[in-house]
């Protein structure tokens, strides 16, 4: 290949990379958003703070441990070098190729903590949390993703050789969402209920504050998805117009049966787009639409009647559904692509079902184990859980010391 004929694909290709990155970016102000909508005034401002710290933090920590963890490349070199770095080596003409794909990376790292922070809500104490995500980004999630996606390939050849294929995930229903949905489960269960949500074993709904902003935050991670995925390509010769339509064909499908089966409840049909994108994330390169319509509809029933159960039977109070919503329907997208994917069903088929199961289970064994590790550890040595007077008051006053809408604070006073 001649040199500016090369040096034009490095060229696109970062740009490709930029364009991905900023877009899965753009989701952490849905996850945020979407937090503020569902939790009530007292905790909107900490919802806003603890999105943004913890990408702060995610940054640094996947930057210097997580992604040479889970790919052996390290960025301790001078800048010049950094710039031609190109699949771990020095190439000329480079155009920053691994540090862009860091920052895309790290994009999906950091949506780890994003995750969890909606299913602790309303009762965590802020620094604890901030701890836990740093231990998450920048060693938890990378030793998982090595192994699905990066240098440590002894699981990945072992299911190619016992069962003819691979684990598949292409954008990170395992990977990325069931992971944060299962690690979620642990901190929710050691945390307890709120103050307030059963009263003598009875149910007591908590509403939530502000439907537009839930909805808000829904539609900013929806449009943020098309990068999430289509742009888990990694290169521009790569890049899959059936990603995108499987994309939406899922989010719809979300979107539709969630409309149907919570008869219209805003809440639902919003999360349902959200839980239509996770399931679809595996295998949106390998499914027909119409299987990726069915992939979302069900993922969305997955998290309605899950929630429901989670909620009102297991009486676990996951604020706003994390571990139906990510943990539940990513661990669905894992498995339902190996169904939709084979040929039979219109897919393009090299999808073993046996290794969806195992890859997905594994994930789901792992997120528990090091959630329950690390939150077990906080809970026994600085504790977890605002105090009594904190929750009652609200996270936005005892921690931040400032309200949602001060001049309201003011008026009141």
């Amino acid at each position: 290949m001649n040199a500016p004929f090369q040096s034009l694909q490095y060229a696109g290709d970062a740009l490709f990379l930029i364009v991905g990155a900023v877009l899965v970016f753009s989701m952490h102000a849905g996850f945020a958003f979407l937090e503020v909508g569902t939790v009530r005034k007292k905790n909107q401002v900490n919802a806003l703070v603890k999105i943004l710290s913890d990408w702060g933090v995610s940054t640094v920590m996947y930057f210097v441990i997580g992604f040479p963890i889970a790919y052996g490349i390290n960025f301790w070199m001078n800048a010049g070098d950094l710039l031609q770095l190109t699949n771990g080596k020095i190439l000329a003409g480079g155009r920053g190729f691994d540090i862009l794909h860091c920052f895309f990376l790290l994009t999906f790292a950091a949506c780890i903590p994003a995750i969890i922070s909606g299913g602790v809500a309303e009762r965590m104490k802020f620094w604890p949390q901030v701890f836990a995500g740093a231990i998450f980004t920048g060693v938890g999630y990378p030793l998982f993703e090595s192994v699905m996606w990066g240098k440590n390939t002894f699981l990945q050849t072992w299911l190619f050789s016992s069962f003819g294929s691979s684990f598949h995930d292409y954008a990170g229903s395992v990977v990325v969402h069931s992971m944060g949905g299962w690690i979620a489960l642990p901190a929710i269960v050691l945390l307890g209920q709120r103050i307030g949500r059963w009263v003598n074993g009875r149910s007591m709904g908590i509403p939530v504050s502000n439907i537009p902003f839930l909805g808000l935050g829904s539609w900013i991670l929806a449009v943020g998805w098309f990068g999430f995925n289509v742009m888990s390509a990694g290169n521009f010769q790569a890049i899959s117009g059936l990603v995108a339509v499987n994309s939406l064909f899922a989010m719809v499908g979300g979107i539709l049966f969630g409309l149907i089966f919570s008869k219209a409840d805003p809440g639902f049909v919003h999360n349902g787009a959200l839980a239509g994108l996770i399931a679809i994330c595996s295998g949106s390169d390998i499914v027909h639409p119409f299987g990726a319509f069915f992939i979302g509809g069900i993922g969305a029933l997955i998290f309605i009647f899950g929630y429901k159960f989670e909620t009102e039977k297991l009486k676990i109070d996951d604020v706003l559904g994390v571990w139906p919503l990510h943990g539940l329907s990513g661990s669905w997208g894992g498995i339902a692509a190996g169904i939709f994917g084979q040929k039979f069903l219109g897919g393009m088929g090299g999808v073993s079902l046996i290794s969806q199961i195992v890859g997905t289970v594994s994930g789901a064994v792992f997120a528990v184990c090091i959630g329950l590790l690390v939150y077990g550890a906080l809970k026994k040595t600085v504790g977890i859980r605002l105090d009594e007077k904190q929750e009652r008051q609200g996270s936005d006053l005892a921690i931040h010391n400032i309200g949602a809408y001060p001049e309201e604070d003011m008026l009141s006073a």
